[in-house]
């Protein structure tokens, strides 16, 4: 068998600046990896130290902080106003729109224009307000809405005839009851 004759490297295929532009890259890598250790270990150091001192403190308070009564009282007072105001909402949804609204269209014709419609959900009243062609169709619209089986109590508040219009309408004010269904 003959010899082998091996040259490594080859003297044609050496780069030395290569080579020590690698090497300083990756001393360049490994400085960074290290302070970026070392800022995370200082961080955690930091937060450990930190939850120690809580500890220490909530240790040393020994029993747990109690609130006075007068300060429940508050609390509960503003809790209370908040659930009132939060029932005043569930009432104007739960309001019977829809059977309010139809039996409204049903008694009113062409010669009655509503303007306003105020519900008051306490009273359970509505009031209504709109322009007449004439006191017969106003006086006809009152009946009809008494004649309604949702509502009850229907009255005229007040009326004006519009004397600068040439056709004279009434403007009207009205209130209701609906009656309760559930």
């Amino acid at each position: 068998m003959s010899r082998l004759r091996l040259r490594f490297p080859y003297q044609e295929q050496s780069a030395p600046q290569l080579d020590l532009a690698l090497l300083l890259v990756g001393l360049l890598i490994v400085v960074a990896v290290y302070f970026q250790f070392r800022h995370q270990v200082e961080d955690i150091n930091f937060w450990s130290n930190r939850v120690e001192r809580m500890e220490k403190q909530q240790q040393q308070k020994g029993s747990p902080r109690t609130r006075t009564t007068s300060r429940i009282r508050e609390f509960s007072q503003e809790i209370q106003k908040e659930i009132a105001q939060a029932n005043a909402i569930l009432d104007q949804l739960n309001l019977p729109w829809e059977m309010l609204f139809d039996s409204i269209e049903h008694a009113a014709t062409e010669d009655i224009a509503l303007l306003s419609l105020q519900p008051n959900f306490t009273n359970r009243s509505l009031r209504l307000s709109g322009e007449a062609k004439s006191m017969a169709e106003l006086l006809d619209f009152v009946e009809a809405l008494e004649r309604e089986l949702v509502f009850e109590n229907v009255h005229l508040l007040n009326y004006k005839i519009k004397q600068e219009n040439p056709q004279r309408p009434i403007i009207f004010l009205l209130n209701a009851e609906w009656i309760q269904t559930t």
